[in-house]
């Protein structure tokens, strides 16, 4: 029987080429996205129109999975927002709405997803963090501080979900050309990668072999970690 995978935040970008990875792979794919899917969907996927900040939708969509496709068995909590401010530019409101989506949505599909996990004794998660953290980014203190909460929350439940044979890691992308970097002006691209040890920017398939090595089963002794691409740390 294929394995259920879940992936959040797949419109477009990243979530969007690991729902073609993993259906590839034959996984049974589910996915979900505030807005509807860009195109045709792809033949085996499911796709939930849902906010990952919205507690009651969370709750109905992984019950919807579950009863629909099977136990869901891996993880990927790819939603996330950012935005580029000085601090002394940055209205309240922006960072409610980064936390709500990065570190509230991230909390609530893992904690609905380790549910079911929990009581089959086996579960694969993997978390979404940043290279803006380590690197202190300037410019961006609301969106490195929410995916420093999401580290935190990863590295704890990884220790409370241990127990149930479930691992819980995140994956640190650098910058990768994708909708969200389109307004980076070029200048703070090619700083960026002038502090990375590989000096390039990060392919899809770069994070997709990341988490193809976290969601293994072969990997059972690997939990509580941020594994950052691009030689970052």
């Amino acid at each position: 029987m294929p394995e259920v995978v879940l992936i959040t935040g797949t419109r477009k970008g990243i979530g969007r080429h690991l729902v073609d990875h993993f259906l590839q792979k034959d996984y049974i794919v589910a996915g979900c996205s505030r807005d509807e899917f860009e195109g045709s969907l792809p033949h085996g996927y499911r796709h939930y129109r849902a906010d990952v900040a919205d507690e009651r939708a969370v709750v109905d969509m992984v019950r919807d999975v579950q009863k629909s496709c099977g136990p869901i068995t891996i993880l990927v909590n790819n939603a996330g927002i950012a935005s580029m401010n000085h601090l002394l530019l940055t209205p309240l409101s922006t960072i409610e709405r980064i936390f709500s989506t990065n570190v509230f949505g991230t909390f609530l599909v893992m904690r609905e997803v380790a549910k079911g996990m929990s009581a089959a004794r086996y579960g694969r998660i993997v978390n979404f963090a940043t290279v803006a953290t380590p690197l202190d980014l300037e410019g961006e203190a609301g969106y490195a501080a929410s995916k420093a909460a999401v580290e935190s929350l990863t590295r704890i439940a990884a220790r409370e979900l241990a127990p149930f044979n479930i691992t819980v890691n995140a994956i640190g992308p650098g910058p990768v050309m994708t909708d969200l970097m389109n307004g980076v002006p070029k200048r703070k691209v090619d700083a960026l990668l002038g502090r990375q040890a590989i000096h390039r920017l990060g392919e899809q398939r770069d994070i997709a072999n990341v988490i193809d090595f976290l969601v293994s089963r072969a990997s059972d002794f690997v939990t509580g970690q941020t594994i950052y691409l691009g030689g970052v740390r």
